[in-house]
């Protein structure tokens, strides 16, 4: 019995820290990657909006870093479902680089139903175009 309490103990404390580590993971990331270079496509403002009836509300606003990412998009609240969307600010992107460009920003509107997962929206970027989806 003595043995068996000490084992379940043992493993108990195995398993915290992997119940922190994913308790502490932001659950929501974004990529840019520019389709035409094949680069990431760094400092591209993105913003996160929650739909509350008819309008948005802002929640957070990140730059993208030198990978194009953003690994941490959601504030620290808790991780809600319902509707929401990201704006990728590409238009500032493209006149940094000198290029012009026929999406000044593009929203991706998206909808959570599982707040026990990870949400990661990836945007393949060009200067006429983008395609995204839910990535993992």
């Amino acid at each position: 019995m003595k043995k068996n309490l000490t084992a379940l103990a043992f493993a108990a404390l195995l398993a915290v820290p992997a119940v922190s580590f994913a308790a502490s993971k932001n659950p929501l990331s974004v990529h840019v990657l520019n389709q035409q270079t094949g680069l990431p496509a760094s400092e591209v403002e993105v913003m996160l909006e929650q739909k509350q009836g008819e309008s948005w509300k802002v929640l957070n606003t990140a730059n993208t870093n030198e990978q194009g990412r953003i690994d941490a998009l959601w504030p620290a609240k808790p991780f809600e479902a319902g509707d929401y969307r990201v704006i990728f600010k590409t238009g500032h992107y493209f006149v940094v680089h000198h290029q012009k460009s026929f999406f000044p920003e593009i929203p991706v509107e998206f909808h959570i139903t599982n707040t026990t997962t990870t949400y990661h929206i990836p945007l393949l970027l060009s200067q006429y175009g983008y395609s995204t989806y839910r990535g993992s």
